[in-house]
């Protein structure tokens, strides 16, 4: 008798296994992880379909991450491109010339960049500043959506879907209010 009352309670106990550990994962296990394990320097492929273009637009390059708040993003073909978002800067290399803006001058620039630069540093307060946030998945296969507060902001970008498998993003992509969209793919 002893022994199926232990054999009842073991197996109640691993039926309710599975609910805890999901239970576990949510947006701050999620920024942890992030914060633990942040990328250095990553190859990229990004597809651009823009509304008033026949075909999409691809790029490829390499993203550099350094925490917690200087991003680059190195466009090596089609041409040669350069942008560094470091604290409130962004400078932007191309063709032979130099821009260097003030992210605080251009809020719908800057949101961006942070809805990035904050997911892949882990930073949930950074990100919830300009986003509500809502997680899908699991550890080995989860999707951030981020949804802008500000309704200006909602009126030209519409969300943010930042997908990755336990620390590693792998895909980013960005739906904006007038149907464009963007999809970055990150390759290790």
């Amino acid at each position: 008798m002893k022994r199926a009352v232990r054999a009842a309670l073991l197996c109640g106990c691993a039926a309710l296994a599975p609910s805890w550990a999901a239970a576990a994962w949510d947006v701050a296990a999620l920024m942890q992880m992030l914060r633990e394990h942040p990328p250095g320097r990553v190859h990229f492929v990004e597809t651009k379909e823009v509304s008033v273009l026949e075909r999409p637009l691809e790029s490829s390059g390499e993203l550099v991450f350094t925490p917690p708040d200087r991003l680059e993003k190195h466009v090596t073909s089609p041409g040669d491109e350069r942008m560094v978002a470091d604290r409130e800067r962004l400078v932007i290399e191309r063709r032979g010339r130099r821009q260097e803006l003030a992210l605080a001058e251009y809020p719908e620039v800057a949101v961006l960049v942070e809805s990035i630069r904050g997911t892949l540093a882990g930073d949930r307060a950074a990100l919830e500043a300009a986003y509500a946030l809502e997680l899908q998945g699991d550890a080995p296969s989860w999707r951030l959506t981020l949804t802008p507060r500000d309704a200006a902001l909602g009126k030209l970008v519409t969300r943010v879907m930042i997908e990755g498998s336990q620390a590693q993003v792998q895909r980013v992509t960005v739906e904006q209010a007038d149907g464009d969209r963007s999809l970055m793919r990150i390759l290790r």
